[in-house]
């Protein structure tokens, strides 16, 4: 069974020189986590899960010092109280919003969802106790909780990096006098291959300062009308779910979506979900609009098989269509001013999608 993450298998190499691959092919633990930890890939398109790493790490971490290799001992073990675990992880990086569903649930559905074999829960949850099942600590006789707990230690100092790593580019950009090179390096970081969560941050703070130079007038009367510059406002973390909803404009009321180019099946379900309110898709793609447009209208067609009320209900759910191009070309428009102000908007939101506390240094 291949070992797909090089740190897991890097970290198993030093732990088990000899038997790594034994250990690995044997033990689901194991397997669980390397599945789950594909975040730390530039381009991954992946959540992160440090719920459900951390409502296991929680109980590894108690476990290596009360019971590492003594498994009579745990087995008369009643398990670890949920606020001592809950207020544990929520100290670690990231986790200082995450809620209790890994705990009572999720772990357990997600972890038979990948092995449809197993008989036994990974977490056993006892009237707010918590433990690990032991068929899942020892493999060949080896206790491999310190191994697991290297891994997600190595996963969250890699998670840790990468996060970062933006934050260090947007100090540099901050020294930046010369604004050509700014717009530049902004527009450098919108590529097809751009992490999601770092492409709709971006999105956002470009959409919101070129929109702020749009005006429009409003008024319940001719004597009321008063002129208002566009606002967007997002609605969430990344990851939220807000019914396909990612930013709001006021005062037009209109919605926008950011996804991906090569999932057409998704547009129609965002649309489904506002029940065909007019959506704007903000599309990670360096493809054309018309062409975006074109191929989209075509899937369409394919759906509805002909039948128009399908047809137009979709059609007309279909407000905007801003890709990479409009992006990049709008970056180079805002004045030197905005500029600054865009990379003041990508930082915050990005700290506060990190959980990364922000320093008022702008």
């Amino acid at each position: 069974m291949k070992i797909t993450e090089d740190f897991i298998k890097s970290i198993l190499i030093e732990d088990y020189p000899e038997e790594y691959q034994s250990i690995y092919d044997n033990s689901m633990l194991l397997q669980y986590l390397n599945k789950k930890m594909k975040a730390v890939h530039g381009n991954s398109k992946t959540r992160r899960s440090l719920a459900n790493i951390y409502a296991i790490y929680s109980i590894l971490y108690y476990y290596q010092d009360e019971f590492y290799n003594q498994p009579e001992k745990y087995r008369e073990f009643g398990g670890y109280d949920y606020t001592l675990l809950l207020n544990f992880y929520r100290t670690l990086y990231g986790g200082s919003k995450l809620q209790n569903h890994a705990l009572n649930s999720r772990v357990n559905g997600e972890f038979k969802n990948k092995f449809s074999n197993v008989s036994n829960d990974l977490i056993v949850i006892d009237s707010g106790r918590y433990l690990l099942h032991i068929d899942y600590l020892y493999v060949n006789k080896y206790d491999i909780s310190k191994t697991c707990c290297k891994i997600i230690e190595k996963y969250i100092e890699l998670l840790m990096k990468k996060d970062h790593a933006l934050l260090t580019i947007l100090q540099q950009m901050k020294k930046l006098t010369d604004y050509a090179e700014k717009k530049q390096r902004i527009n450098d970081l919108l590529t097809e291959d751009a992490e999601a969560r770092i492409f709709e941050i971006i999105s956002y703070a470009i959409l919101k300062n070129h929109y702020s130079n749009i005006k429009v007038y409003f008024g319940y009367s001719l004597d009321t009308i008063r002129e208002e510059e566009l606002q967007l406002f997002k609605t969430g973390r990344t990851n939220a779910n807000d019914g396909g909803i990612d930013f709001v404009m006021r005062p037009v009321g209109r919605f926008f979506q950011v996804t991906e180019v090569n999932n057409y099946d998704k547009y129609l379900l965002d649309i489904d979900k506002v029940l065909h309110f007019p959506i704007t898709f903000v599309i990670k793609t360096r493809s054309s609009k018309a062409e975006v447009l074109r191929e989209l209208d075509d899937y369409i067609n394919e759906r509805a098989n002909g039948m128009r009320v399908i047809e137009s209900r979709y059609r007309t759910a279909i407000e905007e269509i801003i890709t990479i191009n409009e992006l990049q070309q709008w970056t180079y428009d805002l004045a030197d001013a905005e500029i600054d102000a865009m990379i003041r908007d990508i930082d915050i939101y990005y700290k506060l999608e990190m959980n990364i506390d922000a320093q008022d240094d702008w």
